[in-house]
This record gives structure tokens, sequence and C-alpha cells, in this order.
């Protein structure tokens, strides 16, 4: 696959130093996994890159971008890749699918199911396909399928599925993917929520999905005719202020036309979170409980002093009809720790700033520390009384209930 003379030992060195420190941080629990990382050399597939940035731990080498510098291929880092493995639970004798390619994954895969077993990886792009199609054959393992195609329809010929393993971030699950997995199958998909992703390992029950495990990270976004955009508006009266709707725009965004002409309320929460305290559920719980959710970015040369300094570059936002609200944090002396607080704006802008303070004070006191909201995807058109959740999502294809559990 490349003229460069790579030393073997040392790659392999690498590749052992990269699984010891997946099995020292948590993320490698099963000997297959461990076995597999070991055994595939990853950087046959990625001849652009140094010896050690195909062996980054945590870091994905881009193999592709579009006229306008944005990702659209690459390889996973090999935490992301073994943290889906783990999900998918893949065993000897599966027959598993893999949407998005580039070739080791689906090599790892493959030492996981075995020689009684079967992989199809399939991409909408012949360019990953072909440099997978050129790594599976360099290292020998010839029986993998490797398909061009969109995926949104899932691949029939080859299936049903043990396991289906998505490599690119999905705004939705379409039937093709929960159909073609066989009663109790996987599907491991990294699914935007509320413009949240997460790596969500899911088990099929009859008609439906049902999470088991879910893990903050970040894909290249899904091509073809699942794609999605987020829609996105300069904020009424502030042009240094853009708003982020993944799951659209409020039900009358007209509300918001004067909104910044009220007196802006402040307050602040008294919840704190330390300097690398991940934040993940606070921000998927805020997002589950308010009408409109999405994120705000600032530019500082542009702004009128409106919108107050937020102490991040991004903000989460929460609207409901006239009322606009942001968080903000302030950090101590030694930037240790920060303090939430909320900004709000509109005709009753104090109660709606103490309404969004109390969502974020019940996430320190009840959710924080708790396993994560309890996800399950349902078929689009699913009546309301077969779906049990704290909050329906409703997508083009399905409708996505969560709900809480308390710490």
């Amino acid at each position: 696959m490349t003229d460069v003379t790579v030393d073997p030992d040392r790659a392999a060195e690498l590749r052992n130093q990269v699984v010891d420190k997946l099995k020292e941080d948590g993320t490698i629990v099963s000997p297959g996994v461990e076995a597999a990382m070991r055994k595939v050399p990853r950087h046959l597939a990625v001849p652009e890159a140094s010896l050690d940035g195909a062996y980054s731990t945590y870091n994905a080498v881009i193999t592709q971008e579009d006229e306008h510098g944005n990702h659209v291929s690459s390889v996973s880092a090999p935490q992301i890749q073994a943290m889906q493995l783990e999900q998918a639970d893949i065993r000897p004798g599966d027959n598993v699918l893999e949407i998005g390619t580039n070739g080791p994954n689906a090599a790892y895969i493959a030492e996981l199911v075995g020689p009684t077993g079967q992989v199809t990886t399939v991409d909408i792009d012949p360019a990953p396909a072909d440099r997978a199609r050129r790594f599976l054959t360099e290292t020998g393992y010839t029986d993998v399928n490797v398909v061009v195609a969109d995926a949104e329809n899932g691949l029939a010929k080859h299936g049903p599925y043990d396991a289906i393993v998505v490599t690119v971030g999905a705004w939705d699950i379409p039937p093709a993917w929960i159909d073609q997995l066989k009663d109790d199958g996987r599907l491991v998909v990294p699914l935007r929520i509320n413009g949240l992703t997460r790596t969500y390992g899911f088990i099929r029950q009859a008609d439906h999905l049902v999470a088991t495990s879910a893990h903050v990270c970040g894909f290249v976004a899904v091509q073809g005719t699942g794609s999605h955009t987020q829609q996105v508006i300069q904020l009424p009266g502030e042009e240094s202020v853009t708003l982020r709707f993944d799951e659209g725009l409020p039900a009358n965004p007209s509300l918001l036309d004067s909104v910044l002409n009220s007196a802006r309320a402040e307050t602040w929460t008294g919840v704190t979170v330390a300097s690398q305290e991940p934040i993940g559920t606070l921000q998927m719980y805020l997002s589950t409980q308010v009408p409109t959710y999405c994120f705000m970015s600032t530019n500082p040369e542009l702004t009128t002093g409106k919108i107050g300094p937020t102490g991040s570059s991004w903000s989460m936002v929460a609207i409901d009809g006239p009322h606009f609200a942001y968080t903000v944090v302030r950090r101590d002396t030694e930037k240790k720790t920060a303090e939430y607080g909320v900004h709000a704006f509109g005709p009753d802008a104090a109660e709606f700033a103490e309404r969004i303070a109390d969502i974020l004070r019940t996430w320190g006191e009840e959710v924080r520390g708790a396993d994560g909201p309890r996800i399950a995807v349902y078929p689009a058109g699913t009546p309301d009384d077969r779906i049990t959740g704290d909050r329906i999502i409703d997508k083009k294809h399905s409708r996505i209930s969560i709900s809480w559990p308390t710490a």
C-alpha cells in the first residue's frame, strides 16, 4: 500500500503502547478487543501519516477533506475504535456490518468474528472504500466484503446482522438499520440528539432499540440520504450572536425579534464543576428539559454588549416563546472550578432565568453522578402510549425516548 519503509518492530511497540494505555484508562476491557488491536497494523492504512501519528491513542488521522476544509473521511482514533468495539460485543461467528470504512476497523471486526464469521464494510465514497480494500488485501483480510453504497438502506444482501457498527455521525436511525438486525442484535452508532453526539450501544427488542451504553464522541458526519444540516440564525438585535439548532427552529421564531429590548436578568446557580470534569450529562439534561434548545456562539469583535460575557466561546441556550436564556460561567481565581449562571431576556426574564437555573440545580443535586439518560428508539409513527420516557424527540425515521435516573 505504501513504498515507505517502516520498522515493523517499532510499529508493534507503538501498537502495544496504545493498547496498554487503553487498558489502563478502562476503554479496553475484553481479551478479544485487546488481541485484535495488538495484531492489526493500522499504520498501513494511513501511509500519509507518521508512525507516531498513526498510533496516536486519542487522535484520528484525517484522510480526506472537502473544498471547504471540512473533514469528510478519517481513520478514527484507536480509543474511539476500541470504545465502539466494546459496545458492539462482537463474538466469534457473528455476521457484522460496518457503515463507514477505511480498513483497520473492519480488520479488528474480522479478528473478533473469526473464520466462521462474516464482515461487510460499506461506504458511500469510493475513495475510502478503495483505501480499505487495499489495506485489507495487504494485511490478509481478504474475506471482508467491501461495498460502495449509500447505507441509508443498510445492506440486506449480506444480512441479517448480529451487529451493525456505524463509524460516521448520524442524526437519525433509518428503519433498515433496525430491520436488518437479528433479534437482540446490537447497533453501535454515533447519534446526534439536540446537537450532542454520543456513540450509543443499542440492543434490538422487537421493533425498537434500547440503549445499553453511551460515550461522548466526535465523528465525521454521514453523507448521502441520511445527511442533516443544522439550522443557523443570527439572534435579532445582536449580529455577534449565532444560534445553531439541530432539531429545528422554535415554533414561532418571530417571538425573538425584540427579545433583546427587555432588561437582562442574571442569576447564579451555585452549581460548580471542576476544570476537567465531564459535563456531557449537564448538556443533555438541559436540552431535554426546555421547549427549544440550541447552542450559541459569539463574536467579541461585533458584540453590542446586550449579550454579557459568557466566560466561554459557546453557551447552552433555552428558548420558550418570547423568552431567551443562555448559560454563563465564572471561574475561580486559580481556574480550577467554574460556576454556572444564567442570563435571560423576555417579558418575564427574571422568572425564566430562575427556571433555567433550577434545571441546572436539579442536575447538580439529583442527576449528576448518575449513569446518564435511559434512551430508546422507536419507529416514526409509534403511538405515545407505547413509549415510556420523560421526553420524546421526533426525527424523520424515529421517535427517541429519553428518561433520567437520579443519583
